[in-house]
């Protein structure tokens, strides 16, 4: 996929500074090539929790952000994002008090 396309599916307007942060996480996450299409189905699957995928503002990774409108649609969220985790071999890291999580890349073990 097109990093143009890829930022205006996760619901950014492209320019030269996203698309660089985009290349900057492609190669932090390992086998980024691996796991791109799931990470973009997590997103589509998280959309109606009211959760997404996004670029991370500190740190050059995907960040997926639990915004769920009640208790019930965040342990919804949380469930897709474990079943992604396991599902498809992905490493994610929950950020401590935060409904956040970093996306590592993909666990060949």
């Amino acid at each position: 996929m097109q990093r143009d396309a890829m930022l205006t599916q996760l619901g950014y307007m492209p320019n030269e500074a996203l698309i660089s942060q985009l290349e900057r996480i492609e190669k932090n996450t390992v086998g980024y090539e691996k796991i791109q299409k799931h990470i973009m189905d997590l997103h589509d699957h998280l959309k109606v929790d009211g959760s997404f995928v996004a670029l991370s503002n500190s740190e050059d990774v995907f960040k997926i952000k639990v915004e769920a409108e009640s208790e019930e649609l965040s342990k919804e969220a949380h469930e897709k994002i474990k079943h992604f985790s396991d599902k498809f071999k992905v490493d994610v890291n929950k950020l401590d008090n935060k409904e956040t999580y970093y996306i590592v890349g993909f666990n060949h073990q």
